[in-house]
C-alpha cells in the first residue's frame, strides 16, 4: 500500500475538485457512443495516424481479460473496452465522474459491461498480480509518476501490459513560460503538467520492456485550433504520420506519446 503524505492528499483533493467541475460541464447528450465510434476503435490498423486509434491497436485481443480503465473519468473508454469483450474495471478518484460513467454504460446498452470503483491511482484497489492490462488515456500527467509506476507493476500479472497515451512537452522554454502564467481553467488542476520524454523513460524503468510512438508535430496542434484548416485535420495527421516515419528525430517535437509497457 502506498503511504499517503500530506502533499499527496492535497494533490488528490485538487483532482477531485477539478473532476467535479468536469462532470458539471459534461452534457447528457455526449454520453451516447455512436456505432461509427465503436467500429473505429474495434480494430484500428497498426499504421494509423491517430494516437488513440494506435492505443486501441496495441490492445489486441482482450476478450475475457481483466482490463483496468485507469483514471476512467466519465467512462468514454470503458464503453469501448467493454465493446471489445474485456472484463472492465473503471477506477477514478471522482465519484461525480463515476456516476456519469455508470450512466454512460447504461445509455449505450452496456449496463453491467464494466464495474466502477472509486479509488486513488496511487493506491489501486486490486490484489497483487491480478490484472491483464492497465489502459490509461491522458492520466499519468496528473499523477506522481514514481508511485504510479510501482503501483501499476504491482497489480499487473507477469507478462501483463500497460498502455498509456500522454501529452509531452520537451521544450524547456515553453515549460518555463507556462509556469509563469498564473491562470488555470477551472477544470484543470494545479498539479497536472505535460510530461517529458525523460520522465516517460523514468516511468518505464522496472518494466521488462517497453516501446513508445510519437504523434502530433506542431502543424497538427495548429490545425486543431485554427478554423481555417480544421476541416483538413485528417490530411494534417497523415502528413504527421509520414514525417515521423521518415524522420524519427522529429519525435522530440511531437506533443503526444503512446506507450506500451510489459511487466
Amino acid at each position: 500500500m502506498t503511504p499517503r503524505t500530506d502533499t499527496m492528499q492535497r494533490w488528490e483533493r485538487a483532482e477531485i475538485e477539478r473532476s467535479s467541475i468536469e462532470a458539471t460541464l459534461t452534457p447528457d447528450q455526449t454520453l451516447r457512443v455512436s456505432a461509427k465510434t465503436l467500429t473505429r476503435y474495434a480494430r484500428p490498423p497498426r499504421d494509423t495516424a491517430y494516437p488513440l486509434e494506435y492505443a486501441y491497436h496495441l490492445l489486441g485481443d482482450i476478450r475475457g481479460q481483466r482490463v483496468v480503465d485507469f483514471g476512467c473519468g466519465s467512462g468514454g473508454n470503458s464503453v469501448l473496452l467493454a465493446n471489445r469483450g474485456a472484463h472492465v474495471w473503471g477506477v477514478d478518484i471522482s465519484e461525480d465522474l463515476l456516476r456519469l460513467a455508470r450512466r454512460r454504460l447504461a445509455v449505450n446498452g452496456r449496463d453491467g459491461g464494466a464495474a466502477f470503483l472509486a479509488g486513488s491511482a496511487h493506491d489501486l484497489p486490486f490484489p497483487d498480480q491480478s490484472i491483464d492490462v492497465v489502459f490509461g488515456i491522458a492520466i499519468l500527467h496528473h499523477l506522481d509518476l514514481a508511485l504510479v509506476s510501482q503501483e501499476v507493476r504491482r497489480v499487473l500479472k507477469p507478462g501483463g501490459r500497460a498502455i498509456f497515451q500522454e501529452p509531452v512537452r520537451n521544450s524547456k522554454v515553453i515549460r518555463f513560460v507556462r509556469g509563469l502564467i498564473p491562470y488555470h481553467a477551472p477544470d484543470i488542476s494545479p498539479y497536472e503538467r505535460p510530461l517529458t520524454d525523460e520522465q516517460i523513460e523514468q516511468f518505464a524503468r522496472g518494466f521488462s520492456r517497453w516501446s513508445v510512438r510519437a504523434f502530433a508535430l506542431p502543424h497538427v496542434q495548429v490545425g486543431q485550433v485554427l478554423p481555417v484548416v480544421r476541416n483538413r485535420i485528417a490530411r494534417l495527421y497523415e502528413w504527421d504520420r509520414r514525417l515521423l516515419a521518415a524522420a524519427p528525430w522529429l519525435a522530440r517535437y511531437a506533443s503526444i506519446r503512446v506507450m506500451e509497457l510489459v511487466k
